[in-house]
């Protein structure tokens, strides 16, 4: 086998690696040893600073209770500290392993986020801070490290295969490690104040080191030949050169040779949808494809700067027209101004030159027309809400004149122009009243379209200002919407599993005590305050913790103890259950609500009925006290969990069993971050995103784009919603692209073939 870094085995951006082939698997077996390696010492350092941190902080806390936290949690550290750190470090292997069959079939929902508690209100108030502090410190990460992490993206995508990989999800990147950390901290059980401080140790002592690890992985993965030759920086678009109306004009006169619309751009970027765009516009004319025959003495044709003057006068009026209010009323008339357009600009060219040209040069009119289709496709876009559509239709004017003034913006799919209606429409989609009721996003998005109209003049550096302003207001949201986001997601899977563990407790308990004829004072204790205590149980230890088995060996033995005990031996060996009896459930009820007093006045009847039970002489009212007692020593919050087996039952959820239809199988397709649109009544639509399906119960919970959740429904009940068109899912390809599809498509039926211009 040759060496890795002979010239023969340089491998280009181009090429893929299969990570389970010989190289593939060396080259990720180099990555992630130098990531255990670095990371194990990284660790190691951050919780050699614990100790100093807490310490310092109980000297310095204002009473005693604080400085007994901060004891506690050194306390808890020592203890827990080897489970932490491999829990971290085992998870970053499994993810630098498994990292390119996961990002394939999208089986996992990423790092799974803490578990909810009995408290919800609590628990998310605590993990908001939590989640606060770990995105601080990745973005902080993110942005320190970019030229590193860069290229560290790259040339693990190309040992993925292919991947593309982007800071958010490299399973080395600042975000992997912050969750695998927040995820291996779940070994420690101390106060949130401890864990951030740990939190802060962490982007101290870890964080800030991984520019040596990332050197070092691109040092290893550049001497075995993968992409020696990349430029260790962010890759940027780059800008379309401005064009003005004089450029614009020098297009004109080339027009007998190769320039279109449709000209190639020099990158390469031109595709096949553009060639048979340019092959279908071709077609449709009869007339050569270098200009049009006029007859003898004919008008001459519009020059391009005559084109730009008219657009600009129509972009005026159009800035006024703007200023009107605007409702899904207008689309009607918009469509109607979109198919005139061509003839309002011959008309307002003739305004200007005092006579009415009849034709403009092919080159023109092809972009005028696919301008116009471009602008009947977003008007006829279901991707898009009503009032949307009526918001971007007004952009044809300052479109058309970008593509005269540049005419490679259909070529070019990262031309600035492009990509910010491709900004605009993608932020549209997820656009309700519902969910923008302070108007940010609609204001926003009217505000660059006023903007265009009103400022664009031949400078084409205003579509790139525009792009980068709607994308810092897109970020900003974004980030709010997260924060909203996760804590709906910690809700519904904290009730998920306070449901769950309420079954389990009450399955336990029934299937122990029904069949029994206990005693109520018995009877109420096992199925109202030891169920209850079961749930807190599974809830804080799980369901294989000893805690766990501890209290069901518990039930055992409390069901046993009321078995009569008429020889010596019986009455024996009740007395030795009795005191374990006592502490079990003083334990227990002080954990579920039960007051010291209660607790008294319970085992102050326990103690009645066992001292019958053990033949002792006890006041007769006082024995039918505690054996036909209807009014339990049990504070009436602590509520019986389910009352019978049936009972239990008809709370189960119902499981619809899968059938094989289309809607089930593109509800199973379905990934988090996809938008539907649901009518959620006669009149009322609301658009939600596909936020996180519940590895528990496999609902699907959707949230509107402030991440404020919308609905929940279970698959079977998501794709009755698919078949009855209440539900649609929304298109996730980019604006442009599905309308040059679409373009292509209707160019291509022999129905629509259209004369040339008389």
């Amino acid at each position: 086998m040759k060496d890795a870094s002979e010239p023969s085995n340089i491998v280009s951006l181009t090429q893929r690696l299969d990570p389970s082939s010989e190289r593939g698997g060396a080259l990720l077996n180099t990555v992630r040893d130098i990531a255990g390696r670095r990371l194990q010492i990284l660790i190691n350092g951050m919780f050699e600073h614990v100790d100093d941190a807490l310490f310092d902080l109980a000297e310095k806390a204002e009473n005693n209770a604080a400085q007994m936290h901060y004891f506690d949690g050194m306390r808890e550290v020592r203890k827990r500290r080897p489970m932490v750190e491999r829990s971290f470090l085992s998870q970053i292997s499994r993810e630098l392993t498994d990292f390119a069959t996961s990002y394939r079939h999208n089986t996992g929902n990423g790092i799974p986020l803490p578990p909810g508690t009995v408290e919800l209100t609590l628990v998310a108030d605590n993990e908001l801070e939590e989640s606060l502090a770990i995105t601080s410190m990745i973005g902080k990460n993110e942005t320190r490290l970019t030229r590193d992490l860069f290229a560290v993206n790259q040339r693990l995508s190309v040992i993925y295969g292919g991947l593309k990989i982007e800071d958010s999800i490299n399973p080395v990147g600042p975000a992997a490690l912050s969750q695998a950390f927040r995820q291996a901290m779940r070994e420690l059980n101390a106060e949130m104040r401890v864990k951030l401080i740990i939190y802060k140790l962490f982007d101290r002592y870890v964080l800030a080191s991984l520019d040596e690890l990332y050197q070092e992985i691109n040092a290893e993965l550049v001497r075995a030949g993968v992409l020696p030759q990349l430029r260790q920086e962010a890759s940027r678009s780059g800008n379309a050169a401005p064009r003005t109306a004089g450029t614009a004009a020098q297009a004109d006169g080339t027009e007998q040779g190769e320039a279109t619309f449709l000209a190639d751009d020099e990158t390469g970027a031109s595709n096949e949808l553009i060639q048979t765009l340019r092959t279908l516009f071709s077609a449709r004319r009869t007339v050569p494809a270098g200009g049009v025959r006029l007859p003898a003495g004919a008008m001459q044709l519009p020059s391009a700067n005559e084109l730009i003057g008219a657009l600009s006068v129509l972009q005026s009026q159009a800035a006024i027209s703007q200023q009107m209010p605007l409702s899904a009323a207008n689309a009607a008339e918009l469509a109607g101004e979109v198919l005139q357009l061509k003839e309002h600009l011959l008309a307002q060219i003739g305004s200007l030159r005092g006579e009415k040209p009849s034709q403009v040069s092919t080159i023109d009119e092809d972009t005028i027309d696919l301008v116009g289709m471009l602008f009947e496709f977003i008007l006829e876009d279901r991707n898009l809400p009503t009032d949307m559509q009526v918001l971007l239709a007004r952009l044809q004017i300052p479109y058309l004149k970008a593509a005269i003034l540049d005419r490679k913006l259909f070529a070019h799919r990262q031309h600035p122009a492009r990509r910010l209606l491709d900004a605009l429409a993608d932020a549209a989609k997820g656009w309700s009243a519902e969910s923008d009721r302070d108007h940010r996003l609609h204001d926003k998005i009217k505000s660059i379209v006023d903007r265009l109209l009103q400022d664009f003049d031949d400078d084409m550096t205003i579509f790139e200002r525009l792009c980068a302003e709607l994308q810092e207001f897109q970020d900003i949201s974004r980030r709010r919407a997260e924060l909203a986001e996760q804590r709906v997601a910690e809700s519904t899977r904290g009730r998920e599993k306070l449901e769950q563990a309420r079954r389990r407790a009450a399955r336990e308990i029934l299937s122990r005590i029904e069949g029994h004829n206990l005693p109520p004072l018995i009877h109420g204790i096992l199925s109202r305050a030891w169920a209850n205590y079961l749930v807190l149980t599974i809830l804080r230890q799980g369901e294989e913790s000893s805690e766990f088995r501890d209290a069901l060996r518990f039930a055992n033995d409390f069901i046993d103890s009321t078995k009569p005990a008429r020889t010596l031996d019986e009455r024996r060996a009740l007395r030795q259950m009795l005191p374990g009896i006592e502490r079990a459930l003083r334990r227990g009820l002080a954990n579920v609500a039960f007051q010291e007093s209660d607790i008294d006045r319970l085992l102050a009847q326990l103690h009645t009925y066992y001292r019958h039970q053990l033949g002792e002489a006890v006041p007769e009212a006082e024995v039918q006290a505690v054996e036909e007692s209807t009014t339990l020593p049990i504070p009436e919050s602590i509520q019986p969990i389910a009352e019978s087996e049936a009972e239990l039952s008809r709370s189960e959820p119902e499981v619809e069993p899968p059938a094989d239809t289309p809607e089930m199988q593109l509800v199973a397709e379905l990934k988090p971050g996809t938008w539907l649109e649901f009518v959620t009544g006669p009149e009322t639509i609301e658009r939600a995103k596909l936020s996180w399906i519940s590895p528990m119960s496999g609902r699907y919970l959707f949230v509107n784009r402030r991440g404020l959740k919308v609905a929940d429904y279970a698959p079977h009940e998501l794709a009755q919603a698919l078949a009855s068109n209440t539900a649609r899912v929304l298109e996730s390809t980019a604006l442009f692209d599905r309308a040059l599809d679409a373009i292509v498509g209707r160019l291509s039926q022999p129905a629509t073939a259209q004369a040339p211009t008389e």
